[in-house]
């Protein structure tokens, strides 16, 4: 049933970025919105609902980060950092940690703005760096931030983390040790995401994240101010990160410094070649293909693979591997992605 749940939800992107009428994509969007309410319901299985959940909070991962990569062509390697720092947030807020049980909505909140502010921190001393410079600071920034979290000890939990965070609950009833509820919570996140970054992408600001993205220079001569552009993307799609890491230490538990690595930046950047920068039809696919070969296909490979060949091997310790095959064979037969961007 996993599988038919993964190939709904790209056949719905793949009909929606067909349809130039908005009036259509409308149309698409409601019909195929229903199906991916109810497919929980009908497979009451709580390993496919945490894979869901799970898969829905990386798609908002990637539909943050292409906002600072794909329209503004800025390679943020450290993306992991602000969703640390909104899983944190959580973890310091809702938890026995500092007696402090701010509501979960809250925190939710105050997530995107706080994520934002450290974007801003980021971005500001990366101005003048463009490429290969730019992605060895950002990369440092996301080894830096889990680092802190490590070290700081008596406000973190050190390695061990904080176990034990707050469980949502919505109108005095809890959500419990059931995933359904922040499937849902991940899928009204990926839906706010999708609204806010088609339409920033035809406002006046994507217009000039897009001409920096394929000529700074020219964009600098003709008016545009590119470090007000730069700003905003790296605080609004951090924004997005910190977001999605409050709902994941939500439904974690807990959280560890470990969780947050550049492995973490390393997947979501590979979700965006994957599926096409700057597509968000392709984004969301690219997530949703690389969330499923981690967590699904791989996992049930090792059990053919020792049922039929007789071959006891733990493919997923080598996803990283398979990660580095996929970008290879994308970069040689398809640049642009599964689905390439449209040009304007």
């Amino acid at each position: 049933m996993i599988y038919a749940y993964a190939a709904l939800a790209i056949v719905a992107a793949v009909l929606i970025d067909r349809f130039p009428s908005p009036r259509l994509r409308r149309i698409v969007i409601v019909a195929l919105a229903i199906p991916l309410l109810l497919v929980p319901l009908i497979d009451p299985s709580e390993a496919t609902r945490n894979l869901l959940a799970d898969a829905s909070i990386y798609v908002a991962l990637a539909l943050g980060l292409n906002i600072v990569v794909g329209f503004a062509g800025l390679l943020d390697l450290g993306y992991a950092a602000f969703f640390a720092i909104g899983a944190y947030a959580y973890g310091m807020l809702a938890s026995p940690q500092f007696g402090l049980h701010i509501p979960f909505w809250v925190i939710l909140l105050l997530a995107g703005p706080l994520a934002a502010l450290f974007g801003m921190i980021l971005g500001a001393p990366t101005l003048r760096l463009r490429g290969d410079y730019l992605a060895i600071v950002t990369l440092g920034f996301g080894e830096i931030v889990p680092q802190i979290f490590q070290n700081l000890t008596a406000y973190t939990g050190g390695p061990n983390g904080i176990p034990g965070l707050d469980v949502p609950s919505f109108f005095g009833k809890s959500f419990g040790a059931s995933a359904l509820p922040f499937y849902y919570l991940a899928l009204a996140l990926v839906a706010l995401a999708i609204f806010i970054a088609g339409n920033l992408r035809a406002s006046r600001l994507g217009r000039a994240w897009l001409a920096i993205r394929d000529d700074e220079l020219a964009a600098k001569h003709a008016g545009i101010d590119t470090t007000r552009a730069k700003l905003a993307a790296f605080a609004i799609g951090a924004s997005f990160s910190g977001c999605a890491g409050v709902l994941f230490a939500a439904k974690l538990g807990l959280v560890s410094p470990d969780l947050f690595g550049f492995q973490v930046s390393v997947l979501i950047v590979s979700m965006l070649v994957l599926g096409g920068m700057g597509n968000l039809s392709g984004v969301v696919i690219g997530s949703l293909v690389l969330t499923m070969l981690n967590s699904a296909i791989l996992p049930q490979a090792n059990m053919l693979a020792a049922t039929l060949l007789h071959v006891h091997v733990d493919l997923s310790q080598y996803h990283f591997a398979i990660y580095g095959v996929i970008l290879v064979a994308m970069m040689l037969w398809r640049p642009s992605g599964l689905i390439a961007r449209r040009a304007r």
